[in-house]
């Protein structure tokens, strides 16, 4: 797939971009995602909740012990002209990359588009990054300053279109982020992840019990790691209707609650 920057160097990625495809039938409309590659290399296999590592095929498994790129949302949606991007990462200081055409009804093609261009992008990223360790280390290092929050947000926009199935995947894997982040003492990236899942959670119905989800993930030790399993577990049977599995499940989670007295 071939990726071409309207903003930003192909030799030099910023690691973050907002990546759009044209509409097939009309290109003047466009559908995007939002590409991320951590900045510290990290296997997400290793801290995602059991329940929810089976229920992700073993390609995709495979895939989650390297993380070159991830798409925010997973596939490419709907929302914005490409004026707006160009507007979004002109302020945010993304780069904007473009990926082709995708036909709006095919939403296989255009999750696989999603995927495939950050991955290709996170390579991009990669052989800029194999870099670093031959360039000298010197001068001051510049910081921007954070956007107001009433400024413009393109994640807070691509959250919109996500579906309670996708809020709750992703929760699920932000829930590993948060115990790798945990275990390494990242007191930065925790605080990110944490913020992120409460913007996720927040878009939740309360019966999936989103703030208890995060409570749980943000402890702790063994138990807040069977405690955020629990909630999600719980939130996906919701999801599929499976009512008679969920007392069992909220028994588990009064009886760790309740070890903790």
């Amino acid at each position: 797939m071939d990726i071409r920057f309207l903003r930003g160097d192909p030799q030099r990625p910023k690691g973050h971009a907002i990546i759009f495809a044209r509409r097939t039938d009309d290109p003047r409309l466009v559908l995007s995602t939002y590409g991320i590659v951590p900045p510290i290399p990290m296997s997400i296999a290793k801290y995602l909740p059991s329940f929810l590592a089976a229920q992700l095929p073993p390609e995709e498994l495979r895939e989650a012990t390297n993380v070159p790129g991830t798409p925010i949302p997973p596939m490419l949606e709907e929302g914005g002209s490409l004026e707006y991007l160009q507007l979004l990462a002109e302020r945010r200081d993304d780069d904007l990359c473009e990926i082709g055409t995708v036909n709006l009804n095919d939403q296989a093609a255009r999750m696989q588009m999603a995927a495939q261009s950050c991955h290709d992008y996170g390579q991009l990223y990669q052989n800029y990054a194999s870099t670093f360790a031959q360039t000298p280390i010197g001068g001051v290092v510049e910081t921007e300053e954070a956007l107001a929050l009433d400024e413009l947000d393109t994640e807070e926009l691509l959250m919109q279109t996500m579906t309670d199935r996708e809020r709750l995947t992703e929760l699920g894997k932000l829930v590993g982020v948060v115990r790798y982040a945990l275990e390494g003492r990242d007191v930065k990236l925790l605080q990110e992840t944490k913020q992120r899942m409460q913007r996720i959670a927040g878009r939740l119905p309360e019966k999936y019990r989103g703030s208890e989800l995060l409570a749980a993930a943000n402890e702790p030790g063994e138990r807040g790691a069977k405690l955020a399993q629990l909630y999600l577990e719980r939130g996906f049977k919701l999801l599929d209707e499976e009512y008679a599995e969920i007392p069992g499940i909220e028994r588990a989670i009064r009886e760790l609650r309740e070890a903790q007295h």
